[in-house]
């Protein structure tokens, strides 16, 4: 007796990050004043701060091969292979407070922040469920 396999539709994957409406606008007005035209915004994570990691953001020229592609309210976010993990469930916002105006992460796998708010300690979300 042959048991027929039958291929069972995929969920759709979460996005790493999600984008406030603030977020996508003010990526849009940025890139829309960008002196050339760009893939889109790359996000990452990088060694540095007080408290270890710091979050960069930069224009990215081309989409690499293992990028994480995040398209959402008309941006295009394009995530490092190696944040991935670091950044999985984190919303993007973009606060304007009387003294200052800035991208700002909600992100699950941060576990301490330096006193500045420049940068952070997280967890890739693997460790963070063991």
């Amino acid at each position: 007796m042959e048991t027929a396999i039958t291929a069972r539709p995929r969920r759709p994957r979460p996005k790493v990050v999600t984008l406030t409406d603030a977020a996508a606008a003010r990526v849009k007005e940025i890139m829309d004043r960008a002196e050339k035209p760009y893939a889109g915004l790359r996000v990452g994570v990088k060694n540095g701060g007080c408290a270890g990691s710091e979050y960069i953001f930069e224009y990215a020229e081309t989409k690499e091969p293992n990028d994480e592609v995040i398209e959402e309210k008309g941006v295009t976010i394009l995530i490092e292979p190696k944040a991935v993990l670091f950044l999985i469930g984190a919303e993007i916002d973009y606060e304007i407070t009387k003294l200052s105006s800035k991208f700002v992460f909600h992100n699950p796998n941060e576990t301490d922040a330096c006193g500045c708010g420049e940068s952070v300690t997280i967890q890739p979300a693997a460790e963070a469920l063991d």
